[in-house]
Order: structure tokens, then C-alpha cells, then sequence
């Protein structure tokens, strides 16, 4: 069971108790609580082993859409990502920017950037991994995260980036301890490609914003990045 759905869970036992503890003083009948604890027993459970959760992201993150604060961050988070795989030569093939939006494409989660996973899974199935491609992987998984800290000073996102990266640490039967120092390391050199290309990043958030596609997000960086090079030279 997600975090998302034990905290709605939560949420509705608090409101059935209170509900049958101050119904007799609002005249309430019993059955109301009994039955509305029935049907959310059965959402729930519906949620968890049919949906994957789909339902909890949904009502939680529709929630946080009506803070500006909150959209914002996701934007300048996904942007971090995207950006970071386009500098280092991973695909980008979409984003998403809530959890209705990712519900309406068919994909899990409240939203995030997919890249080209595929050549790291056929080194992983190969056995052949080299420290460069790891690297990269990495890095562009901590970047959401960098982009938080660098624009925030604080971050609250990244905790699926962080699960994706354990993930394929204990696929590689390496030290855990190893796996900190690169998770460190990889947030590090994300923050210095976000500093490095702030131009473009900036650019890039903006289009998202608007709901630009893939290839308008591509076309947006490469004209900023060939524009600092520029200035640069």
C-alpha cells in the first residue's frame, strides 16, 4: 500500500469515528457512518490491488493542484530532469505534469518525465554496465531534486527517483554504502549542469508551463544552449 493511500486511509477512519462519536448529538443515524465506511473499505481495496493506487494520487494531488506554490515546484522539478537527460543524451519521450494527467496517458504515478529506458535495461540483461552509463542514469534521477534545492534551498519531491536508483543499486549487488556516495555524488554534478545551462533551464520551465510538447522542449534548449555557447566563445 502507497504512502498516499495509508494517508487516506488515515484521513477517512478519523472522519468515521468522529462521525459516529458526534452523531447522536446532530441526530445522525448510525447506518450513515457504517455505510460510508463500507463503501470507502471497498475503494480502498479496489485502489491498492485493481488501480495501483491510481485513485489515492488522484484526490491527494488534486488537492495540491490548487496551490500555485505546489504546480510551480513540480514544473521547476520535472524541468530539472528533462533538462539534465537532454545535455546528456538520454531520451526524453514525455511528461507529465499531475496525477490526472498521467491517469488520462495511461501512466502511474502523479506525473514526472520518461526517458529512453531501454539501452540501460539491455546492459542490465547483459551484465555489462559501464561507469559512464551508470553515471549518467543517475545523475539524470537526482536532477528533479537538484532543480528543487537550487531554485527552493529546500527539497520535497525526488523520493521515486531515490526508489528508482536502490532499485537498480540492488540489482547491481553493490554496497549500500557505495550507493550513498553516488546518489551524493549524481545530485551534485546535477546542480552543476542546472548552473551551467540556467538559460536554457529557465526557457525549459517556461514551455513546460504551457504545456509544450517533447519536441518544442528540444528545440527550446537547444536554441539557449547554442546561445550561451555563443556568448561563451
Amino acid at each position: 500500500m502507497s504512502n498516499t493511500t495509508l494517508n487516506i486511509v488515515a484521513i477517512a477512519i478519523f472522519s468515521i469515528v468522529m462521525a459516529s462519536l458526534l452523531g447522536p448529538l446532530i441526530q445522525l443515524s448510525p447506518a450513515v457512518p457504517a455505510i460510508a465506511a463500507a463503501a470507502m473499505l471497498c475503494l480502498f481495496t479496489a485502489d491498492i490491488f485493481a488501480w495501483g493506487g491510481r485513485m489515492g494520487n488522484l484526490i491527494v494531488d488534486g488537492f495540491a493542484q490548487f496551490s500555485a506554490d505546489h504546480r510551480d515546484r513540480i514544473v521547476h522539478h520535472e524541468a530539472g530532469h528533462f533538462l539534465v537527460a537532454h545535455v546528456l543524451g538520454i531520451s526524453v519521450t514525455g511528461y507529465t505534469l499531475s496525477a490526472w494527467d498521467s491517469f488520462r496517458q495511461g501512466q502511474p504515478g502523479r506525473g514526472g518525465v520518461r526517458f529512453d529506458d531501454q539501452p540501460l535495461q539491455a546492459a542490465l540483461q547483459t551484465n555489462q554496465l559501464p561507469v559512464q552509463f551508470l553515471d549518467r542514469y543517475c545523475t539524470v534521477w537526482m536532477a528533479g531534486a537538484a532543480a528543487e534545492r537550487l531554485i527552493y534551498g529546500d527539497v520535497q519531491g525526488g523520493a521515486d527517483d531515490q526508489d528508482n536508483f536502490r532499485i537498480l543499486w540492488a540489482q547491481l549487488r553493490r554496497p549500500t554504502s557505495e550507493g550513498n556516495i553516488k546518489l551524493r555524488w549524481s545530485a551534485l554534478r546535477a546542480r552543476t549542469l542546472l548552473e551551467t545551462h540556467r538559460t536554457a533551464y529557465d526557457a525549459l520551465v517556461a514551455a513546460m508551463s504551457q504545456g509544450a510538447s517533447v519536441e518544442d522542449c528540444r528545440q527550446i534548449l537547444d536554441a539557449a544552449i547554442d546561445e550561451t555557447e555563443a556568448i561563451a566563445a
